[in-house]
């Protein structure tokens, strides 16, 4: 079965939905498809800017791609987003997450 022909499908079908975006993102970047991986999470963070999931494995994507200060930003803005959202989890998760870049 091909998974993001699948992913695909669901987005199609299910426009307003993040979560077949955010499955396709980590599709791609399971696959080591980083670029494209990156590019989905950009759709996903315009379109779906507090589905808080996005920001940790956006961040990663970014830091795998060796474009680390974009990853500290996506961090911080999710670390905002997850706090508004009490998502104290996901908060806890991107404030490890951006301290590990810039350790004291």
């Amino acid at each position: 079965m091909d998974r993001i022909g699948t992913f695909k499908t669901f987005i199609t079908r299910s426009p307003t939905d993040p979560f077949p975006r955010y499955g396709l993102a980590m599709e791609y970047k399971g696959a080591g498809a980083l670029s494209e991986a990156w590019v989905t999470f950009e759709e996903l963070l315009a379109k779906f800017p507090d589905y808080v999931p996005t920001y940790l494995m956006a961040g990663g994507t970014l830091i795998a791609l060796g474009r680390t200060p974009e990853a500290a930003e996506i961090f911080r803005t999710g670390i905002e987003v997850s706090g508004r959202r009490g998502d104290l989890h996901a908060k806890k998760e991107l404030e490890s997450a951006l301290a590990e870049l810039s350790p004291t």
